[in-house]
């Protein structure tokens, strides 16, 4: 099973993602944090996708961000969830920093979401 940990301080957004994972991607293991702390704990270098949400009260998204990396987490495993535009969210995470960065309220951007957890389920079928 491919491992995914989710970190977002909105409680109905992480149980409606949470769920919906588990419901269409059976083959991924989700893990969720509703506060950047305990999150902190729950970050390892063998996950095999991290979510961030960009604004939290007690540790941002882009502090978590260098703590993956720093922990060994590769880059292209991380993705920035946020309510701002994306033009905002390139500015702020520049081409290669993570995997990408996504306004977690456009329907567009499930898209992208719905297709990398499709690659995980079908890469973890694979093993």
């Amino acid at each position: 099973m491919a491992n995914v940990l989710i970190i977002d301080d909105n409680k109905a957004y992480l149980e409606f993602i949470r769920t919906y994972i588990n419901e269409n991607f059976p083959a991924l293991q989700v893990d969720a944090c509703d506060n950047a702390i305990q999150g902190l704990a729950a970050i390892s270098a063998d996950l095999d996708l991290l979510l961030l949400d960009l604004e939290m009260p007690d540790m941002d998204g882009k502090k978590l961000l260098s703590y993956a990396i720093g922990l060994g987490l590769n880059k292209s495993r991380i993705i920035i969830l946020s309510g701002h535009s994306a033009d905002f969210l390139h500015e702020q995470f520049p081409m290669g920093s993570c995997l990408a960065v996504l306004n977690k309220h456009e329907a567009r951007q499930k898209v992208v979401l719905d297709m990398i957890f499709n690659s995980l389920q079908v890469k973890s079928s694979d093993e």
